[in-house]
């Protein structure tokens, strides 16, 4: 096992946690006037990535690599996607929400191929699986969004 390969794998997992934090910031708080039951999973989304991008960040520096504390180009484009679909919506609450649940899933197969790819170490594939079943939990509960309105 090679620590470049280790770290490179873990700054692309970086930078989708980034591109995680950044898109939490887009989502406005009248999104919780019709769907307060999530504020609270949202808010703990928001501390979770935090945690994870820390995570990130020591597993990336302990193998001797530069953290890349950028985000994807994909994640920026599908941003500036989000604010052009919605200047043409006239609820953007229900999309704001849709959106986040497909950053969930997009960052839930990032994970699952960083697993798959046999590029981790023993310890970093332990971390990654832990940080990829609070993403999965995160996507569950806001998968239903329906369901889920006041």
């Amino acid at each position: 096992m090679h620590n470049e390969r280790t770290v490179a794998v873990l700054n692309d997992l970086l930078n989708i946690t980034n591109d995680r934090i950044k898109g939490f910031a887009t989502v406005e708080d009248k999104v919780w006037d019709t769907y307060s039951p999530l504020k609270g999973d949202y808010d703990q989304m928001v501390a979770q990535s935090q945690v994870m991008k820390a995570e990130l960040v020591k597993l990336i520096t302990e193998r001797g690599g530069n953290p890349d504390d950028s985000g994807t180009t994909a994640g920026a484009i599908h941003r500036g996607w989000i604010d052009v679909k919605n200047s043409f919506s006239g609820d953007k609450t229900e999309a704001t929400l849709e959106n986040v649940v497909f950053g969930e899933e997009a960052a839930i197969d990032a994970y699952q191929d960083a697993l798959d790819s046999g590029d981790l170490c023993p310890e970093s594939s332990r971390v990654v699986s832990d940080q990829l079943h609070h993403l999965k939990s995160s996507y569950n509960k806001f998968n239903n969004l329906n369901e889920l309105k006041n």
